[in-house]
Parts: C-alpha cells; structure tokens; sequence
C-alpha cells in the first residue's frame, strides 16, 4: 500500500485520547517507538486501576451512607433541637387526635412532651400506626415510638423497647342490643364473628386462642365500631384504654371482661435497634417520671390510673 502524505492521530472507540497510528507516513517512521510503547503501558495501568477500583469506590460509597444513615439518634435530635415522637392519632387516652378540633390529648402525648423537655429540644408528632410501626421507627421517620406500645415477641425481634409503664388485658366491645354475645364465654363459639383491627397485638392472640369462633381481620380505614354498629361482627376485641373511648363517648357500647386474666401485655415505649445509648435514655426517662409522680398524674387525668406499672 502507498503510504500516507500526512500523519493523522486515529480516534479509538468509546471517547478515549487519539493514539497514534503506526501505519505508514515519515512521521510515523521518525516516532519514538519506545515512549509510545510507555504512553501504551501507563494508559493500560490507568485503565486498569479504574476497573479495579470501581467496585471498591463503591463498597466506599456504601458505608459512607450507612454511616450517615446510622447516626445516634440522640445527636440527631440535639442537632435538629427537635424530637420526633411517633403516635397513632386514633387511640382514645393515650395519642387522641379530636376529630373536631384536630387537638392532640392522652398520656403520651404529654409524656412524649415531657421528654422532650428533659432533652432541651422541641416535640414533633408524626402520624404512624400499628401496621406501619417498625417501618417508621427503622427508617427514620420518628426517633421513638410512644403510643402505648404492646411488646409482643414478634415486634421484639425488629424493635427495642424500655421497660414496661402500662399492661392491658384484651376486652370485647359489643352492642347493647346484641344477643348472641352477652358475656366472655359467649365470645368463641360456632357462629360467632370476632373482629379485631390488623395490625394490633389482639390480632396473632385471638388467632391462636379461638377454636370455634370466625376472626375477622379489619383493615385501615375501616373500623373495628363501625362494622360492629354495621352488624358484620358480633363483638370485637381492644385493650383497656380504647376500651374507654367506647364507653365515654357511645352509649350503645357494652364492655365484655374476661372473667380471670385472659392476654395481659405490657406496654412500652420503641426505639429502633443498634443504637443503645438512644434506648437508655428513652429508658432512663420512664425511671424518672415513674418516681417523680408524672406517670401516675398523666395516667390518672386520661382515665388509665389502673393499668399503670410502678
């Protein structure tokens, strides 16, 4: 082939630097063959190194985050100057969102404020439920659970929690004018429909201890009353202190006690798991209100003096 009049740097694929062609041409016989022979080496090493590295940038990169991601929750708060506190806004004594007003009332949302000030920073609620508890707390939406927190072993596994400040038994809330269910024993038998709100710790309890009655798992947004008033169920199951807003507030309520301890679970507060010092503290802080008379004050003007763990 005729060699060419003039020297051109040939383009490589994929963007990278012109490397100069050995083809032909007096400028490509005068190069110097050993110092393009090193620009070769040390592209190669470059390259190299990169594709090496890459995936360790990248575990880098990871841990940097989970870094960030796992940072004490209480530097956190004292960093925002702001804690926030998880509450379920449907439960009546304990984190009650009025309906009318939008007011929140109960035992914790006073403690959680209480909390609050203790640590010198200012109280945020944010709205959770049961179903959405663990999520909420590991993912960093709210730095502590405080609704009256029933310590299963199922959420035990996900969750941390402080010592006990209240324990419920499960009650059932019927109608006034049902029939088929007029006292406890009455609850599980053929025919019966047994309603309990999904998510809730009555839910896996009533699952194991019915042997004739049907369990009716309600879900968000309806509502273990309404498919009680309804008649889709005959009676349905709730612990001590929603059990109060039954019969505060309807009067065709009629409240169905087991004749000896039936479920008794203690209540407590969560946190979620790997940070110990945040879990001590929010633990320390139920020592303190159980011994400074604050726990027995708040129980006590939201109607749940008996239910309370000194």
């Amino acid at each position: 082939l005729k060699p060419s009049t003039a020297w051109k740097p040939r383009r490589e694929l994929h963007g990278r630097a012109a490397v100069p062609s050995l083809r032909g041409g007096a400028a490509a016989r005068s190069m110097d063959l050993p110092r393009l022979s090193g620009y070769l080496w040390a592209e190669g090493v470059v390259m190299m190194f990169l594709s090496r590295a890459r995936p360790l940038l990248a575990v880098l990169g990871m841990l940097l985050l989970g870094y960030a991601h796992a940072q004490p929750v209480l530097d956190r708060v004292r960093t925002a100057r702001a804690l926030k506190v998880c509450i379920w806004p449907e439960y009546y004594g304990v984190t009650y969102r009025h309906p009318r007003t939008q007011e929140l009332s109960g035992i914790d949302i006073e403690l959680a404020a209480a909390l609050a000030a203790d640590l010198n920073v200012r109280v945020e609620y944010v709205d959770s439920s049961f179903p959405t508890l663990v999520s909420d707390l590991v993912e960093d939406r709210c730095d502590v659970a405080m609704f009256a927190v029933g310590v299963t072993a199922q959420r035990a596994e996900k969750l941390r929690f402080t010592q006990p400040y209240l324990r419920s038994d499960i009650y059932g809330i019927t109608t006034k004018s049902n029939q088929v269910v007029r006292e406890w024993s009455d609850i599980d038998k053929p025919g019966v429909l047994v309603a309990v709100q999904s998510g809730t710790f009555m839910e896996p309890v009533m699952e194991q201890r019915l042997k004739h009655a049907q369990l009716v798992r309600v879900k968000l947004p309806a509502t273990r009353e309404r498919e009680l008033v309804a008649g889709r169920v005959d009676v349905f199951m709730t612990d001590y202190p929603y059990s109060r807003r039954l019969l505060d507030n309807a009067d065709w309520a009629r409240l169905i006690a087991p004749a000896e301890p039936f479920s008794v679970l203690p209540y407590a507060y969560a946190v979620k798991p790997g940070d110990a010092q945040w879990l001590a503290v929010v633990d320390e802080f139920v020592s303190r209100i159980k011994k400074d008379g604050r726990l027995n004050n708040a129980a006590s003007k939201h109607g749940l003096g008996p239910i309370v763990v000194r």
